[in-house]
């Protein structure tokens, strides 16, 4: 890029940093610290714009000066992906924060971007209502979320949060301020004429017609505006700026109860998950825990030792095997009202067996990723039927267990390689399980990683709507200022 200024200590550098201020204000306009990083790629500048008409004149100031731009949210997803080939401009979305819906009753509400989730789920419970959505990230905004694509345990019955997305306010790379989606939604503020708004309605979520939409031309075809929101729904900024989002809510539901069993093999997993999803009980989701098992040595116990006098069916009194402890858990929640909720979960623990459980609260590890910061996190995608090939395959390429979590109701499951591996073990890793899983129809996609196996491993592997993004980042940011090579294909 060729940057107003190459580093912060030049006069072109301290004139960026005035008119970021003069735009956003002196307090939330500075030089980037050593914190302000994206994948381990330093910004120059840290702007907060107040307001989506401020965030589109930083963009603008963006383009004029041929300046890179990423979003930053609360910060929790950073990491993840690829690092940006230049970081010019971090633009911190934390000030276009806001609920706004209509009375108790409204199916959807629109939604700052730089609103936490917490603070979206606690304004509308007030009103009974509720996103079913439950990204596991702490303290993650709405944009956040929806730029990562993260999804928690509801995805099981709700879909990923841009499942719920009717409408959206994005900013282009040239900082126009663009509306697409269902009519009527937006209270936000005005959008600005846009350019690449069509004349006629575009297809909404349901097929039906939906005015005021933006319409892209990618790869030759006219797509709706909602298909080009859409597209915005985990490309981590490198098509457009979230400013809100309109999305779908519902009521609280009345009951809720979790009903868990220990596991022990993969493939006792995948037999029970069958049963559950045949049983047609409607789960709001299916997920699994498997850690890492942690071997302790045992005290061999004699039979008269008080601890097990009285208990016939004990290893030291019947002279057989104890069984191992489990390998992990299957936790499957339940919704709905509290008489309908009872009678399911009776049902459920029937087919679970005597050692099935039910609780009103959730597992500890329930809504959580296994991996931790500094690990090589792993997102495995594959045919709920072939899940535990794909753990088998894990384990066998990596030569130990793995720690594996998520949703196992839909063939979506995190695993974490500790972060002390050498890249080329990792690499190795990566080939064998995606050779399993590419007869599999599935996908392994390295989140996140450390900057050495970040650079030397493929993060997203065989990507068949690559073409697609390609077209999409040639329509949307056609300079490549937007977070570039944040995307597959270093897009």
């Amino acid at each position: 890029m060729a940057a107003a200024a190459s580093s912060t200590d030049r006069p072109g550098a301290l004139e960026i940093t005035r008119k970021l201020a003069a735009i956003c204000g002196t307090p939330f306009a500075r030089f980037a610290g050593p914190a302000d990083e994206v994948a381990g790629r330093t910004a120059r500048w840290v702007a907060v714009p107040g307001g989506p008409h401020a965030a589109a004149e930083v963009l603008r100031l963006a383009a004029a000066h041929d300046l890179t731009v990423v979003p930053r949210g609360a910060g929790t997803k950073i990491d993840w992906g690829a690092a940006p080939a230049q970081v010019d401009i971090m633009l911190d979305t934390g000030r276009l924060a806001g609920v706004w819906h209509e009375p108790q009753g409204s199916s959807v509400a629109e939604i700052g971007a730089g609103t936490p989730l917490r603070a979206v789920q606690a304004t509308l419970e007030r009103t009974g209502r509720r996103l079913p959505v439950d990204a596991p990230s702490p303290g993650a905004t709405l944009g956040g979320v929806l730029a990562a694509d993260e999804a928690g345990p509801l995805r099981h019955r709700h879909g990923s949060p841009c499942a719920q997305l009717v409408g959206v306010r994005y900013l282009d790379a040239d900082g126009e301020l663009v509306s697409v989606g269902l009519p009527g939604t937006a209270q936000f503020g005005q959008a600005a004429p846009s350019a690449r708004q069509g004349g006629s309605p575009a297809a909404g979520p349901d097929g039906g017609a939906a005015t005021g939409g933006a319409t892209a031309v990618l790869g030759g075809a006219e797509v709706p505006g909602l298909d080009v929101a859409r597209l915005l729904c985990g490309s981590q900024g490198g098509l457009g700026v979230l400013v809100s989002a309109t999305m779908r809510v519902q009521a609280v539901p009345a009951g809720r109860v979790w009903v868990s069993r220990p596991v022990w093999t993969p493939l006792e997993v995948h037999d029970l998950v069958r049963a559950v999803l045949a049983a047609r009980l409607d789960p709001a989701a299916v997920e699994l825990d498997l850690p890492v098992p942690v071997s302790l040595p045992r005290r061999r116990i004699p039979a008269s030792h008080p601890s097990v006098a009285g208990r016939p069916d004990h290893p030291a009194v019947t002279g057989r095997p104890a069984r191992p402890a489990a390998a992990g858990s299957l936790a499957v929640l339940l919704e709905g009202g509290p008489a309908d909720v009872a009678e399911r979960a009776d049902r459920l623990t029937a087919l679970l067996g005597p050692e099935a459980v039910v609780n009103h609260a959730a597992p500890e590890w329930w809504g959580r990723y296994p991996f931790a910061p500094g690990d090589t996190a792993l997102r495995i995608e594959v045919p709920i039927n072939d899940l535990h090939a794909a753990v088998y395959a894990l384990r066998d390429a990596a030569g130990t267990p793995v720690p594996v979590r998520g949703s196992a109701g839909i063939g979506a499951v995190h695993a974490a390689l500790p972060g002390s591996l050498p890249p080329e073990r990792v690499a190795s890793i990566l080939a064998a399980v995606r050779g399993v899983l590419l007869a599999r129809q599935g996908r392994c996609v390295v989140v996140s990683a450390p900057a050495p196996v970040r650079r030397a491993v493929d993060l997203w592997g065989e990507l068949p709507t690559l073409p697609r993004l390609r077209n999409a980042k040639a329509h949307l940011d056609p300079h490549h200022r937007l977070a570039p090579g944040r995307l597959p294909g270093g897009l």
